[in-house]
């Protein structure tokens, strides 16, 4: 399973990481002026573009600020900006149990909520989403996209705006983790079939208002989920 989650590293990303490094290892201090975009470039042996890209996903992260006609500067609280559960390139199976770790404790409490919360609008929106689902079995491209918008929307049930806002924030570093179920040969393999009666579980549980049943369904569902990836320790740490 070491080709678990093949998502290639871009050359932005390396560079980012490198920018890192130089302010680290530089001891850099908050307010400090990054080299010019033409420095960087000579020193990396990179483009502008990828330069640019670089320094945005930092800015993104809070590591770096940009100020207009100045440059790139690190930034006050460096890293405090967001957060993100893989640091660039491909995510290891360690880092994979993790995430799953995270999406059980998150995930599962959300469903509970979602439960006890949901409106007409809200199941109507989950039932979207598992159409959606139900098209992608039968060859629709996007069925990891609509596993995500499943999920999101049982946060946005819970009516917590910040769940849901963090759900949505992190979706695209889960959705990482749901992209083998709805691959080709997750498709060929039954792996999605699987899933999306799961899906229908949890959903199940949330329209009935079972709270318990819907917390239970949501954990079973990533534990299998897990298992079909051929990761075993979240079995024993949610038994």
């Amino acid at each position: 399973m070491s080709a678990l989650l093949p998502r290639p590293q871009r050359l932005s990303d390396t560079v980012a990481r490198q920018l890192e490094s130089l302010i680290r290892d530089e001891g850099m201090a908050p307010g400090a002026r990054l080299p010019t975009e033409k420095v960087l470039c000579e020193r990396l042996g990179v483009s502008r573009a990828v330069v640019r890209e670089a320094v945005s996903r930092l800015k993104a992260e809070g590591s770096v600020e940009t100020r207009q006609g100045l440059g790139a500067f690190v930034a006050a609280s460096p890293g405090q900006g967001s957060f993100r559960l893989v640091r660039g390139g491909k995510a290891s199976l360690a880092e994979v149990e993790e995430i799953f770790e995270i999406r059980c404790v998150v995930e599962a409490g959300a469903a509970e909520l979602a439960a006890r919360r949901r409106s007409a609008a809200d199941l109507s929106r989950l039932a979207a989403a598992l159409s959606r689902m139900d098209r992608a079995l039968d060859g629709a491209p996007d069925g990891a996209q609509a596993d995500d918008a499943f999920h999101v929307a049982i946060a946005a049930a819970t009516g917590n705006t910040q769940l849901e806002r963090f759900l949505a924030f992190v979706g695209r570093q889960f959705s990482e983790t749901r992209a083998p179920t709805w691959d080709a040969g997750g498709l060929r393999s039954g792996r999605a079939a699987e899933a999306q009666a799961e899906h229908r579980r949890i959903f199940s549980a949330i329209e009935a208002g079972d709270a318990e049943a819907a917390r239970a369904a949501a954990r079973a569902h990533l534990v299998a989920a897990a298992r079909r990836l051929g990761l075993t320790g979240l079995a024993a740490a949610f038994p």
